[in-house]
């Protein structure tokens, strides 16, 4: 990847394994990748953040490999906005800095934006709404079916069940149908499950959503923050043809209004279309252009 080089740091008690492109001394843009991906969806996004001057950092998050298991088995919303908050720290962020998170990144920048708002200076969120937009639409029977996964991994056969042909399919649903090659994008993902305790961790995620027993207190001001409207305006964008959270849910009849409604005031929201829910690989343009026009 031209112009992109590895590097790590400690944050939160963490050693983050990330992948960084721009000058060192540019505003830090923080890039935070979801479930089942990794630090290299945003190999397309790096180089234009670089070009328009900013320190693009995207590091492997909390269990993917090579950033290690946590000892504390945390993964709620708050531990990851914790650990956005901490990087920002341990990379000498301003508060110039950008936060921009896909699927669970995106859990992590409403925390992050929220809990530590001085530290930022826009947020751009993609593919997972507020938790609000969530709550009102998950119990809708196509979006139950589109998220058998997340139930899946409630159970103890979800360590076995996760595996290249399970991340595989789950690409293939979520994608739109354009005959693009996503093998690159799999093998990405299980570099970064290479262990069964790697496996647990991704699980870890969905466990910690549905177990209130899996919240640890020292996160509670940040998964608080996660779920709050917070005073930052967003950039939240999602793909028309996203299969894991359809517009049906997020934007019925093509209208974002509910979203808009659950964002802080200046926020804007769109919709990308021919994009499925890793819109920054299916549509890297649109994307990028949405987001330098918000950065700019």
């Amino acid at each position: 990847m031209g112009g992109i080089t590895t590097g790590s740091v400690t944050a939160n008690g963490l050693d983050f394994g990330y992948l960084t492109a721009g000058p060192g001394d540019g505003p830090l843009a923080l890039l935070l990748h979801g479930f089942p991906d990794s630090a290299h969806t945003w190999r397309h996004l790096m180089p234009e953040l670089a070009a328009a001057g900013y320190r693009a950092v995207a590091p492997f998050m909390r269990g993917y490999a090579p950033t290690p298991v946590p000892e504390d088995g945390a993964y709620q919303s708050g531990a990851l906005a914790a650990d956005a908050i901490a990087l920002h720290e341990a990379l000498g962020g301003g508060s110039d800095a950008v936060v921009i998170g896909h699927d669970w990144g995106a859990f992590a920048a409403y925390g992050a934006a929220n809990a530590a708002p001085g530290r930022w200076r826009r947020v751009v969120a993609m593919s997972v709404p507020p938790v609000s937009v969530m709550a009102t639409g998950f119990f809708d029977y196509e979006q139950l079916r589109r998220s058998f996964y997340i139930f899946v991994f409630q159970t103890p056969l979800a360590e076995a069940a996760l595996n290249r042909a399970f991340v595989e399919g789950l690409w293939r649903d979520w994608s739109p149908d354009d005959g693009r090659d996503r093998s690159a994008d799999v093998d990405h993902v299980m570099e970064c499950l290479a262990t069964p305790a790697n496996v647990a961790a991704a699980i870890g995620y969905y466990r910690a959503m549905l177990d209130p027993t899996r919240l640890l207190k020292r996160y509670a001001a940040e998964q608080e923050a996660a779920t709050a409207v917070g005073e930052l305006p967003v950039l939240y964008l999602h793909g028309v043809e996203d299969g894991c959270l359809g517009t049906d849910v997020v934007a019925p009849g093509g209208d974002l209004g509910a979203v808009q409604a659950a964002l802080p005031p200046g926020s804007r929201t769109a919709l990308v279309p021919g994009a499925g829910h890793f819109l920054q690989l299916d549509r890297p343009e649109d994307v990028n252009g949405h987001i330098l026009d918000w950065l700019a």
